[in-house]
C-alpha cells in the first residue's frame, strides 16, 4: 500500500487525527521553525519510523536478545553502532536511548552511586533540565553543584569552575548546554577533571550534528569519558538519544540503558538513527553544518543591526538568546506569542541572573538548523532578523503584524520543508 493510500485510509478511519496531521503539515510549511532544538528530519527518516521495525520487540543487545527473529534488528543496530563510532571517533556507542533525558540518566546511574556529587552548568545560565535541576528526579538522586557564566561577554569563567571542582571534588563534571551561544573549551574541562580525579561527560545534544559535520570541536578528541547527544536536533534524525564513551565504560553504560533503565528499544527509531548517521558522514552534511553556523552569524548580525541585545553579544554556534526586556521592554513569553502570530516559531528562555520566572522569562531563544535544512541562507536570515525586530516593536499593531505574516508566508513558500 502506498503512502497516498494510507493517508486516504486515515482520513476515513480517524478524521480527527487526520485533520490535526494536515493542520500540522500546513503549519510547518507556511511558518518557520526557529527553535534551536527543532529541525526537519531527513525525508528517509519518516518512512523508517513508520516501517515494519515498529512491530518488532528487541529487548537486549545484538546476539543477546530475549526474543527470536532478530536477524534484521541485529543488523541495523550493529550498523548504527559502527556508524556512530566512526563518525564521532568513539570507542563505543549505545544507540538504544529513547530520548535525551533517559540518555543522560543512564550515564549518571551507570557510572555513579546515589548521592555522588556532579558539577554541571546552572540551568538559568544555559544548562539543561537533566543537568540536575531541582525539579528533575536526577536532582533528587545525586548532589549537583553548579557553575555559571560570567564576565562582560557572558562566557564560562573557568577559574571559579576549577575552584569549585577543587572544593567539591565531584565524581563527574558535565559540560553541555541548551541555551549557551558559545563554543566550549573541552580541553580545559578535561584538565580540571584530571586534577580532581573526576569523570567527564559532554552533553552535546544541541551541537551533535555540528560536531559530526566537523565545524565544532569534538570533546572525545580531548579525552572525555562520555559524550551524549540527541539525534533529532542538528543531526536531523529521529527523536532519540545516543551515548558514546570510552571502551572501559561500555559494559556499565550498556547495563544502565538495559536492563537498568529501559526495556525494549524502538527498532524503527534505531533504523532511522542508522540512516541519519550515514547521511551525517556525507560531504553534503558537512556543507549543511557549515551553513548553519554562517546563518547563525548572519541572523545575529541582523538582530544587532536592529538594536537587539543578545546574551553574550552574539554566537559561536547555532543559537542565540535575545534579551527581550532590554530590547523590547517585554518578557520572553509575550515575545514568543507575538512571533507565533506571524508564524515564526521561537521559545521563551531564561537568561543569566534575570529575576523573571521560567514561564515569564526575560529572553527568547533562536536557532538556524531548521531554516538551513530548508535551504535558506544569509539573505533570508537578514529578512528574518528584520521581521523579528519589527514585530516585537510593533506594539501588537494589527497592520504591521499582518504584513509580517504575509512576508513570512512568501518567504517560506520558496523553501519547501524536506519530506513534506
Amino acid at each position: 500500500m502506498n503512502l497516498n493510500q494510507l493517508r486516504d485510509d486515515l482520513s476515513h478511519s480517524d478524521p480527527e487525527i487526520f485533520a490535526a496531521l494536515v493542520r500540522e503539515e500546513t503549519r510547518q510549511r507556511a511558518g518557520l521553525e526557529l527553535v534551536p532544538s527543532e529541525n526537519y528530519c531527513f525525508p528517509e527518516v519518516l518512512p523508517l519510523l513508520g516501517s515494519a521495525f515498529t512491530n518488532k520487540y528487541a529487548e537486549g543487545y545484538p546476539g543477546r536478545r530475549y526474543y527470536g527473529g532478530q536477524e534484521n534488528t541485529d543488523e541495523i543496530e550493529l550498523l548504527a553502532r559502527a556508524r556512530a563510532t566512526a563518525l564521532f571517533r568513539a570507542e563505543h556507542a549505545n544507540v538504544q536511548p529513547l530520548s535525551g533525558s533517559p540518555m543522560n540518566q543512564a550515564v549518571y546511574l551507570g557510572l555513579l552511586n546515589p548521592g555522588d556529587t556532579i558539577l554541571a552548568m546552572d540551568l538559568s545560565h544555559g544548562g539543561h533540565l537533566t543537568h540536575g535541576a531541582p525539579v528533575s528526579h536526577m536532582g533528587r538522586i545525586f548532589r549537583f553543584v553548579r557553575y555559571k557564566t560570567a564576565g562582560p561577554e557572558g562566557g564560562i569563567d573557568y577559574a571559579p569552575l576549577a575552584d569549585t571542582a577543587r572544593q567539591e571534588r565531584p565524581k563527574l563534571i558535565v559540560c553541555g548546554h541548551s541555551s549557551y551561544p558559545r563554543e566550549v573549551n573541552y580541553a580545559t574541562f578535561q584538565a580540571i577533571a584530571d586534577e580532581v580525579g573526576a569523570l567527564t561527560m559532554a552533553d552535546v545534544s544541541h551541537v551533535g550534528g555540528l560536531i559530526a559535520g566537523g565545524v565544532l570541536d569534538n570533546p572525545l578528541d580531548h579525552g572525555f569519558d562520555v559524550m551524549t547527544t540527541t539525534t533529532h536536533k542538528s543531526l536531523r534524525g529521529p527523536r532519540g538519544g545516543l551515548i558514546l564513551c570510552k571502551a572501559k565504560h561500555a559494559k556499565a553504560i550498556d547495563a544502565s540503558v538495559f536492563p537498568g533503565l529501559q526495556g525494549g528499544p524502538h527498532m524503527n527509531q534505531v533504523a532511522a538513527t542508522a540512516l541519519t548517521l550515514k547521511r551525517a558522514a556525507s560531504d553534503s552534511f558537512k556543507s549543511y553544518a557549515r551553513q548553519v553556523l554562517v546563518n547563525a552569524q548572519a541572523l545575529a548580525q541582523a538582530l544587532r543591526d536592529h538594536q537587539v541585545t543578545l546574551v553574550t553579544g552574539g554566537t559561536e554556534n547555532h543559537l542565540m538568546v535575545l534579551d527581550t526586556v532590554t530590547s523590547f521592554d517585554m518578557d520572553g513569553a509575550t515575545a514568543q506569542r507575538l512571533l507565533d502570530r506571524v508564524a515564526l516559531t521561537t521559545n521563551k528562555q531564561v537568561i543569566p541572573d534575570a529575576p523573571n520566572p521560567p514561564m515569564r522569562p526575560s529572553g527568547l531563544r533562536l536557532g538556524t538548523p531548521a531554516p538551513t535544512a530548508r535551504g535558506m541562507g544569509v539573505a533570508e536570515m537578514a529578512i528574518v532578523g528584520r521581521l523579528i525586530a519589527t514585530v516585537l516593536r510593533s506594539g501588537e499593531n494589527s497592520d504591521i503584524v499582518e504584513r509580517a505574516r504575509r512576508e513570512v508566508e512568501a518567504l517560506t513558500s520558496r523553501f519547501p520543508v524536506p519530506g513534506l
